[in-house]
């Protein structure tokens, strides 16, 4: 009962970000002829990018057919800024403008977060503290890349979305701990980021 009505919530909000942003794009639409592409790629980014990213961690774990109406927004918003026609290769378009794509922006959520947890960065960090445990590597080095480990204990009932694979304490070790290590250590937010959005369009585009 818990996963249905957490399916229903999913698809609820997926319905109404994607109806929203296709609204703002076609308004937008109108102003291809008088703005530049710097101002049409702020105003995207701003309007319908912003909304796709909106809680967006909470639909970790939905498969592709479900995320499929916010894939749709987000080449229609890369079609508008690059102005091209709908044959255009939608992967060239998105590398060009440097926007992951809504499954790797989702992951990109999460392990922005989980980064924060370990540099202690964030209101929600004490909380998080206490769902989320770090383990570090036995290297000797003084330091050792963090790792973070999943109790799997807790979450053998998959129906329970309080305790499911899409809960945060089980999603964020499993992404953390598929970033590469030389990543995971940089202290840096602003390298973080750059370094992880980097290694995510290589393995997912």
């Amino acid at each position: 009962m818990f996963d249905s009505e957490l399916s229903m919530k999913s698809h609820s909000h997926i319905s109404k970000t994607a109806s929203a942003c296709f609204f703002h794009l076609r308004r937008l639409r109108q102003l291809r002829g008088v703005v530049t592409y710097e101002v049409m790629k702020q105003l995207v980014t701003s309007l319908v990018l912003s909304r796709l990213d909106y809680c967006n961690s909470e639909l970790f774990g939905l498969p592709a057919s479900t995320l499929a109406p916010l894939q749709r927004v987000q080449n229609v918003a890369a079609r508008l800024v690059l102005r091209l026609d709908h044959r255009a290769d939608i992967k060239h378009a998105l590398q060009r403008l440097h926007w992951l794509p809504v499954k790797a922006r989702i992951q990109f959520k999460i392990a922005t977060v989980m980064h924060a947890i370990l540099n202690q960065r964030g209101p929600a960090i004490a909380y998080l503290n206490n769902i989320i445990k770090f383990n570090r590597e036995e290297s000797g080095r003084r330091h050792a890349s963090p790792f973070l480990y999943n109790q799997r204990s807790c979450c053998h009932d998959d129906t329970d979305p309080v305790h499911g694979k899409r809960a945060f304490s089980v999603c964020g070790p499993s992404i953390w701990n598929q970033i590469p290590p030389h990543i995971r250590n940089l202290h840096s937010v602003p390298a973080f980021r750059k370094a992880l959005k980097t290694y995510l369009f290589s393995e997912i585009i």
